[in-house]
């Protein structure tokens, strides 16, 4: 068979080409230790490897989303220790107004210090987020949460909780409501409260009191009024129900004990001291007030208290009602503050198991795309020295000629 010189250079050259192609394509690979290099060289890995590509970067961003809401929930429970700490000096100035030896000079004194803590704690309320935004305003992030006003303060968010995505399947709250932490307050026992009415005369004073029979709970309004008649005087008490018109009876003239328990409706509390004739008590259901109204009323009452011992009384009573409202916001922080360490000890563990899952999308990923270095290193060397072998056959081959023998 007679073979071209035309047809020993052209294959000679395709060879040649081939095998430094293939050579230069494991050395590619070696130098990025990827075992692929195109789609094309194994497209069922290439796919299962864009598609777990996809995932450990939707996992590194929900990594980012946690380290976010992890610091979120840090200014969060900040801010909440802070505020505890203020009511509990509050408490523990309302404590000290409670002294009967102190003069007026001493409450007002007192009241002026619990003013200036109700401004610290608004102004923890009023926490930015370091992002040029409120914690506590709900959704309206930008909207300061809360303004003081004769009253206490009112609220200008809303009641949004601004929440995060860091999980796959888990959005988390990275912040709670101004209204949730700091006006989610129940007055009394947190059922009922027995409240003072302006204008009595004797020394009574009334007991938080406690819920007997919760059964027997109506949730209706009633007014205790002290009489006091013949000689020598005895003193009695009757309740009226003002959810009727009129207003029904429900205990008669009943005697009354110094510190004796009343009860009736699932109520019980005491009455404690000398009541006058016609002083009178409210027993209502408890509601919801502003920690910053409670700190407000109680304010007031130090500065209007007066010298004589009905007027202490007065005081006396209100200082047990914001004494109960300032526990019950306390309580309340102490919930919120709760439910955010639950949810920072959440984040925790989903970074534990983000973590996991990132190891996992690595292991699979080098299962997929990296290259088996000796394999390769043992291929590359076979390659170079098969490379060498066709180029010096090559040359040897090019250099035979009929021409060389003619002589």
């Amino acid at each position: 068979m007679r073979i071209s010189t035309k047809s020993i250079y052209e294959n000679a050259t395709t060879q040649l080409n081939t095998l430094q192609s293939n050579m230069a394509r494991t050395q590619t690979q070696l130098a990025t230790n990827k075992r692929m290099l195109t789609a094309a060289d194994d497209p069922i890995a290439s796919a299962r490897a864009l598609e777990v590509t996809q995932s450990k970067s939707l996992n590194e961003q929900f990594a980012t989303n946690r380290s976010n809401a992890n610091g979120s929930l840090a200014l969060v429970e900040g801010a909440l220790s802070d505020s505890g700490d203020l009511l509990m000096d509050v408490q523990t100035l309302v404590v000290q107004a409670a002294n009967g030896t102190l003069s007026k000079e001493d409450r007002d004194m007192i009241a002026t210090e619990i003013e200036g803590r109700m401004h610290d704690l608004m102004g923890v309320a009023n926490t930015s987020d370091g992002t040029g935004g409120y914690l506590f305003s709900g959704y309206r992030g930008t909207t300061i949460p809360f303004i003081q006003t004769d009253t206490g303060a009112a609220y200008q968010g809303d009641q949004g909780q601004r929440k995060l995505q860091v999980g796959s399947s888990r959005s988390i709250a990275i912040s709670d409501s101004g209204s949730a932490i700091f006006e989610n307050n129940r007055t009394g026992n947190g059922s009922y409260q027995t409240v003072v009415v302006n204008g009595n005369q004797g020394s009574a004073i009334a007991t938080t009191g406690s819920v007997s029979d919760a059964t027997k709970l109506t949730g209706h309004n009633y007014t205790l009024e002290f009489k006091v008649a013949g000689t020598p005087a005895v003193t009695t008490y009757s309740v009226s129900d003002n959810s009727t018109s009129p207003a029904s009876a429900v205990l008669v003239d009943q005697p009354y004990q110094n510190g004796k328990q009343i009860a009736f409706d699932g109520t019980s509390f005491a009455i404690t001291g000398a009541p006058a004739h016609g002083d009178k008590f409210e027993v209502k259901p408890s509601e919801k007030e502003s920690v910053f109204t409670t700190m407000t009323s109680l304010v007031k009452a130090l500065r209007d208290a007066g010298e004589d011992p009905a007027s202490r009384a007065t005081l006396s009573n209100k200082l047990i009602t914001a004494s109960e409202g300032l526990k019950s916001s306390l309580d309340n922080i102490l919930t919120v503050r709760a439910s955010v360490g639950s949810r920072m000890k959440e984040l925790d563990y989903l970074d534990s198991s983000g973590s996991d899952l990132g190891i996992q999308y690595d292991a699979t990923l080098s299962k997929l795309q990296d290259l088996d270095v000796v394999k390769a290193i043992s291929q590359y060397a076979t390659q170079q020295t098969t490379l060498e072998a066709a180029q010096k056959s090559f040359k040897t081959m090019s250099s035979l000629s009929l021409f060389n023998y003619i002589g």
